[in-house]
């Protein structure tokens, strides 16, 4: 089991994405996402956690929502968690200066 950068993301505006999904016949642990403003304004970013069965988004799904983050800032989130073969990462930002990197471990 190797800590590794599972997935990065440079967002596109107001547009959700995936960061990271696990390969079949595998489980992950997540325990790191970092979120950086690369732009001059403030913005909001939001994070969810699709399980497999979830052909789309539903509100029980996001672990962030709307959460701000000031210009020229990063903010990391340790969070360790665990996610089964498939399961999805989504992000969304409120305009394209977001970037989000996940690092974890894959088992």
């Amino acid at each position: 089991m190797a800590y590794k950068v599972l997935g990065q993301l440079a967002a596109a505006a107001t547009t959700e994405e995936g960061l990271y999904a696990v390969p079949a016949s595998s489980s992950a642990v997540v325990s790191t996402i970092v979120i950086a403003n690369r732009g001059t304004t403030s913005a909001t970013y939001r994070i969810a956690v699709k399980p497999t069965a979830a052909t789309t988004l539903a509100n029980v799904h996001y672990i962030a929502y709307d959460v701000p983050i000031a210009a020229n800032d990063s903010t990391a989130l340790t969070l360790g968690i665990t996610l089964a073969a498939t399961n999805a990462i989504r992000t969304y930002a409120s305009n394209a200066n977001l970037t989000f990197s996940a690092f974890g471990s894959e088992l």
